[in-house]
């Protein structure tokens, strides 16, 4: 970068810091009351009697509490609830990046029931997949956003935390036919509503309402709206709403990464393929169910096969939908067709250059290739696109540890385990961040409380494969052989290993002449030879 524009991205950085933390109305009262206090010495003084050094000693108390203030304004902010330290930017702040940001919350759900999270959810997540495939503006990751639901503070506070401009917050109450939304802008720094609108229309509104609040949310954050951007939004294919309400439950079963639910996630997306056999979206997840048990809990090849049908039919949908190309991407991973995946993650991010996904399982795709390098580049490009999802900077920690970049990994390390942290105050039971973070505190030297982290994360889920996986890579990386080995066959009876990808890993790189190892990698080229040939 020239170094004109550093100067320009870090005052730029600076005084969207300086507004976040309010300094500026600080300063300016500061300036106000300083003022007025040096008139009223210059009247005062004389006729009190008062020596000449008192007003110069006012003056030099003046200029000297200046910096006083801006610092206690820097650190605290004054709100209703008292005097309360102003919150740290969470990790991944967009309030460096120069452009509106905004952050998504999922909306509440007002619903008699209190049964629709996963709809209140899926609605606001879709107004934040729209906004973030405008130009010029910047979208907080649904990690970053959707972590703060039911934490108590409010819009502005929430905002603040996450160096944004403004906050979408909103609720859903749906009864039978109808469908109730209200939805609020709000400006972070002066906590006025930017805009707010309430709608009552039949629940097959919901795609015109998402449509409608994510138009109105770009138009109040940017000067100009391109015409192109309100078209192609208008000309948005839709689904059918009951298929629409499957999918959003399949995908909030699908993100919870566990064998059952995925299952629980394919049978809502086939549910969603029976409504509207045309739901580009649904095919798509259908598809990658399939391929995460192949890839994860079972050799079936019937898995591949359906995985493959699915995406293309995806795709054949959808052929300029970011999602389709990566679900075709992930079935020709897990049926070990690298180009053609390599091909379909190309696509993906020229359609979506934001795409996580796209990025992370093109890396694997690397990695199993054996070009760690270019795989821990992507991982950096995922880790960009979604900066508080843990899952990519740890494996790449693993990769910088195994090249010999011991400084880099052990920067990442430092960052992935402060991500990791956070996320675990919001889900303490969340076991793949145990096993894949206890890799990093190996990095970090710090070896009892990696020994910890595994003992919780097996305790979590002591079936999964990837997680004894992980565990045996990191027992390797402490030189506790015969242990790592134990859990490395323990991970190839109860689920799915990769030969490439254990061929490649250096944490294990010190099993390679162990006979038990050898054996294990054997047997596990045999069954993926009999299922590709299947």
């Amino acid at each position: 970068m020239p170094m004109s524009n550093r100067r320009k991205s870090s005052w730029s950085a600076l005084t969207a810091e300086l507004r976040r933390r309010r300094v500026y109305p600080v300063v300016a009262a500061y300036a106000v009351v300083s003022w007025i206090a040096l008139q009223v010495a210059e009247v005062t003084f004389e006729p009190l009697g008062l020596p000449d050094v008192a007003m110069v000693g006012l003056i030099v108390l003046v200029v000297a509490g200046f910096p006083l203030a801006v610092v206690v304004a820097w650190t605290y902010d004054i709100t209703p609830l008292g005097v309360r330290r102003t919150p740290d930017v969470d990790d991944g702040s967009l309030a460096a990046e120069g452009r509106s940001s905004v952050a998504v919350l999922p909306f509440v759900d007002m619903s008699a029931e209190g049964d629709q999270a996963y709809f209140c959810e899926g609605v606001a997540e879709e107004i934040l997949n729209t906004l973030a495939g405008i130009d010029g503006l910047r979208v907080a990751a649904r990690s970053m956003s959707f972590r703060h639901s039911g934490d108590g503070r409010d819009a502005q506070e929430i905002g603040r935390s996450l160096g944004v401009d403004a906050v979408l917050e909103g609720s859903v109450r749906k009864s039978e036919d109808r469908l109730r939304v209200t939805a609020q802008l709000v400006d972070v720094s002066g906590g006025y509503d930017h805009w707010s609108r309430s709608f009552d229309e039949p629940v097959q509104d919901v795609f015109a309402i998402q449509d409608e609040i994510a138009m109105s949310i770009a138009e109040a954050l940017l000067e100009t709206l391109p015409k192109s951007t309100k078209q192609a939004l208008r000309a948005r294919p839709h689904a059918d709403v009951d298929a629409y309400d499957y999918y959003l439950r399949g995908r909030q079963f699908f993100r919870r990464f566990h064998k059952v639910d995925i299952e629980h996630a394919r049978a809502m997306f086939r549910r969603a393929i029976e409504r509207d056999p045309r739901f580009a979206l649904a095919w798509a997840g259908f598809a990658d169910c399939h391929s995460f048990l192949l890839m994860y809990a079972d050799p079936d090849p019937d898995y591949a096969a359906t995985a493959r049908d699915a995406s293309d039919r995806a795709l054949s949908l959808a052929p300029e939908l970011a999602e389709a190309h990566a679900s075709r991407g992930l079935a020709s991973l897990v049926s070990r067709d690298f180009d053609a995946a390599e091909r379909e993650f190309r696509n993906a991010l020229e359609l979506n250059p934001n795409l996580y996904e796209a990025y992370y399982y093109f890396a694997r795709t690397c990695f199993h290739q054996g070009d760690v390098d270019k795989a821990a580049e992507l991982f950096a490009k995922a880790a960009e696109c979604d900066p508080s999802e843990y899952q990519s900077r740890c494996l790449r920690v693993q990769i910088l540890r195994g090249t010999g970049r011991i400084d880099e990994a052990r920067n990442e390390a430092r960052q992935a385990v402060a991500i990791l942290e956070k996320n675990l105050e919001w889900n303490p039971d969340d076991a793949r961040a145990y096993h894949l973070g206890a890799g990093s505190l190996v990095v970090l030297g710090d070896l009892e409380r990696a020994r910890r982290w595994l003992r919780r994360a097996l305790e979590l889920d002591p079936d999964d494969s990837i997680l004894l996986y992980n565990v045996a890579c990191n027992f390797a990386t402490m030189g506790d052989a015969d242990e790592s080995l134990d859990y490395l066959e323990r991970a190839a009876r109860v689920g799915m290993i990769s030969a490439d990808w254990m061929r490649n890993d250096e944490d294990l790189a010190n099993l390679r002449e162990e006979p038990r190892y050898l054996a294990l990698l054997e047997s596990l080229e045999a069954r993926e030879a009999s299922r590709d040939s299947a």
